[in-house]
C-alpha cells in the first residue's frame, strides 16, 4: 500500500526526536520567536521596498504579514499537534506522503544553508568597514567557527546566543519605533511633525501604482523568512506544545508591530524617494533624519547583530532539519547521528555547505553563485505551500483521531487556508510578470522538481521493497 495516504507516520514521529535534548526553556523559545520575526532582511532588504513602492510599501507589508500570519497559523496548528524538529517536513511526510517531506526538508535545507553563507559575507562587510585592511574571508571563516562551535555543544548554548541577540534587537527596534512615534507626534525636542506630507506628497500614497506596490508586495514575502525555525526549535524545549502555542498566538501582534509599524514610521519622517533611503537603508535615513549622532554606526551594530543571529538560527534549523529527514530515511544516516542529543555530523555537514557558498562567491561571482542565489529564491514560498497543503490534509484527520491535540486552531478552516493558498499562487503569477524575478522562480521550480522526482523514486522504491 501507498504511504500516501498511510498514517503510519503519525506515531513514529516522537521517537525518531527522542534522542535530541530538550534543553530549551520557555525563556529561550519565547525570546527566539519574538526576536526570529526582526531578520537580517527588514534592516537591508526594505530600502529597495521603499523605493519600488513609496509609501504604500506600508500596504504591502500588510497583504504580506496577513499571509505570512494564516501560515504560521496553520503550522502552529500542526507544530502544537506533534511537535518534531522537522516541523513541516513531517507534516507534509504524514499529510501527502514521503516525497512531499523530502522535497519540502532538503529543499529548505540548501535555503538555510545559503543564507548562512550570505548572512557570513553580509556580517563581515561591516566589521571590514569598521576595520579597513582586514580579509573579508576571515571574518567569515571566524563567525563560521564560533557559531558551527555554539551549534555542536549542548542545544541550550544556541538558545543563549538567541536569546541575547533577540534582547538586542528588540530592544533596538522598539527604541527606533518609541523614538519615530514622538517624532510624528510633534514632542521630539527639535523635531517638528511631519504630518502626512510624506505620505501624500512626492507622487502620493502609490507614487508608482500598481507595479511599484507589487514589487514592494515581492520584497516584503521574503523578508518574513526565518519564522519557520521556531517550530523546529519547539521540538528541543521543556514544554514543546505550550511553547509553541504560545509563540503563534503572539505572531500577530509581532509582525504588526516590528514590520508594518516600522515601515509607516519610516514613510512618515523620510520621503520615500530620498536616496538615503537605499544608500544608508531606511533605519539609518529615519534616525538621521532626527538628527541622532552616529545612526549609522548604531544601526550597523544592530544589522551585524541580525546578521550573526540569522547565522546562529540557520545552521541549528539546517542541522534539526537534516536530522529529522536522515531519521526518517531521508537521507545519508550519517548526518542523523547525535552525540550528547546534538546532530554534531548533521551541523559540521550544514556549517561546510554554508562556507563552500561563501567560496563560490569569490571564485565564480559572475555565474555560480547568482546561480544559486535564484535557486533559493522562492523556496520559501514552495515551502509555504507544502504547510498550507498539510494542513487542509492534517486537520481533518487529527479532528477525526486525536481532537484534543487541536491547541491550536487555523481560522475559519478551511476558508482560510484556501485563501493563503490562492494568495500564493498569486504571489507565483507577479514573480513571472517580473523580469528581476522571473529567473528565480525558474530555478527554484528546477530545484523543486529534481527533489520531488528523487523523492518520488525514493519513495516508490521503498514501497516496492517486500517486508521483512
Amino acid at each position: 500500500m501507498s504511504r500516501t495516504n498511510a498514517p503510519a507516520a503519525t506515531d513514529a514521529t516522537p521517537k525518531v526526536d527522542s534522542p535530541l535534548t530538550h534543553g530549551l526553556k520557555q525563556r529561550h523559545l519565547s525570546m527566539i520567536a519574538l526576536g526570529g520575526v526582526i531578520g537580517a532582511g527588514l534592516f537591508v532588504g526594505s530600502g529597495a521596498g521603499i523605493a519600488a513602492a513609496g509609501p504604500s510599501i506600508v500596504l504591502a507589508y500588510g497583504i504580506s504579514g496577513a499571509l505570512v500570519m494564516l501560515v504560521m497559523r496553520m503550522l502552529g496548528e500542526m507544530s502544537a499537534a506533534n511537535p518534531a524538529s522537522g516541523s513541516f517536513s513531517v507534516h507534509a511526510e504524514r499529510a501527502i506522503g514521503p516525497w512531499a517531506g523530502f522535497t519540502a526538508g532538503w529543499a529548505f535545507w540548501v535555503l538555510l544553508c545559503v543564507a548562512v553563507g550570505l548572512e557570513g559575507i553580509g556580517a563581515a562587510k561591516i566589521v571590514t568597514g569598521w576595520l579597513p585592511g582586514t580579509p573579508e574571508w576571515a571574518w567569515v571563516a571566524l563567525f563560521m567557527l564560533v557559531f558551527t562551535a555554539t551549534n555542536l555543544a549542548a542545544v541550550k548554548n544556541f538558545g543563549e546566543f538567541e536569546f541575547w541577540f533577540a534582547a538586542l534587537k528588540v530592544a533596538a527596534i522598539t527604541l527606533f519605533l518609541v523614538l519615530g512615534l514622538l517624532a510624528i507626534l510633534g514632542v521630539l525636542p527639535d523635531t517638528p511633525a511631519p504630518g502626512t506630507s510624506n505620505l501624500t506628497g512626492e507622487g502620493g500614497f502609490m507614487p508608482n501604482g500598481s507595479e511599484g506596490l507589487v514589487l514592494g508586495l515581492l520584497a516584503s514575502v521574503f523578508a518574513y523568512g526565518g519564522l519557520e525555525t521556531v517550530t523546529i526549535a519547539a521540538a528541543e524545549s521543556e514544554h514543546p506544545v505550550q511553547g509553541v502555542a504560545r509563540a503563534v498566538r503572539t505572531a500577530m501582534w509581532r509582525i504588526a508591530v516590528f514590520y508594518i509599524g516600522s515601515m509607516a514610521v519610516i514613510v512618515t519622517l523620510v520621503p520615500w524617494n530620498d536616496k538615503a533611503v537605499v544608500a544608508k537603508g531606511p533605519y539609518v535615513a529615519a534616525l538621521d533624519h532626527l538628527g541622532i549622532s552616529g545612526a549609522g554606526q548604531i544601526m550597523n551594530v544592530v544589522v551585524l547583530v541580525a546578521l550573526l543571529s540569522a547565522m546562529n538560527a540557520n545552521i541549528y534549523g539546517a542541522s534539526r532539519m537534516s536530522y529529522s529527514l536522515v531519521a526518517r530515511g531521508q537521507g545519508p544516516k550519517a548526518l542523523g547521528r547525535t552525540f550528547g542529543g546534538v546532530p554534531r555530523v548533521g551541523v559540521l555537514c550544514s556549517s561546510v555547505f554554508g562556507f563552500g557558498c561563501v567560496l563560490l562567491s569569490y571564485w565564480r561571482p559572475d555565474d555560480v553563485f547568482p546561480w544559486l542565489l535564484n535557486m533559493i529564491g522562492a523556496v520559501i514560498l514552495v515551502v509555504w505551500i507544502f504547510i498550507a497543503v498539510s494542513q487542509l490534509l492534517l486537520r481533518r484527520r487529527t479532528e477525526a483521531e486525536s481532537p484534543e491535540k487541536l491547541v491550536v486552531r487555523m481560522w475559519l478552516y478551511p476558508g482560510l487556508t484556501w485563501v493563503a493558498l490562492v494568495a500564493m499562487a498569486g504571489i507565483f503569477v507577479l514573480m513571472a510578470r517580473q523580469s528581476d524575478t522571473r529567473d528565480q522562480l525558474m530555478a527554484t521550480g528546477a530545484l523543486t522538481v529534481v527533489l520531488a522526482v528523487v523523492g518520488y523514486v525514493r519513495q516508490r522504491r521503498a514501497e516496492a521493497r517486500p517486508a521483512v
